[in-house]
């Protein structure tokens, strides 16, 4: 699948959600890219700013979006990566501030 395609698809899907990706659009493409080559080496798409492990099961909760994504846009208004964010944080209504990881520890395998 091409990236434009990803993006128009997902950008379809995700908006009625609340799910808005970032304004700057090079990022997106950069990390929409980095979930495709994920898909590829891993056969689904983990998120491109965390460490995958390769096994699917462990790695549920940073299949994108990822589950920690709905606290992070509701804190901060975009998730860990920066590729879904709130209308008002592509406004610039809000800060735009470090989203901490979520993520507990011992989900990470390296």
């Amino acid at each position: 699948m091409e990236v434009k395609e990803y993006y128009e698809r997902m950008k379809k899907v995700q908006e009625p959600k609340g799910y808005y990706f970032n304004n700057d659009t090079e990022r997106v493409f950069e990390l929409l890219e980095a979930l495709l080559f994920n898909k590829e080496r891993y056969g689904y798409m983990s998120c491109p700013c965390r460490l995958a492990s390769g096994d699917r099961e462990n790695d549920r909760d940073i299949i994108c979006p990822c589950t920690y994504s709905v606290e992070d846009i509701a804190e901060y208004g975009s998730c860990y990566c920066s590729l879904y964010v709130s209308k008002e944080w592509n406004e610039n209504k809000i800060q735009h501030t470090y989203v901490p990881e979520r993520r507990p520890p011992e989900k990470i395998k390296i």
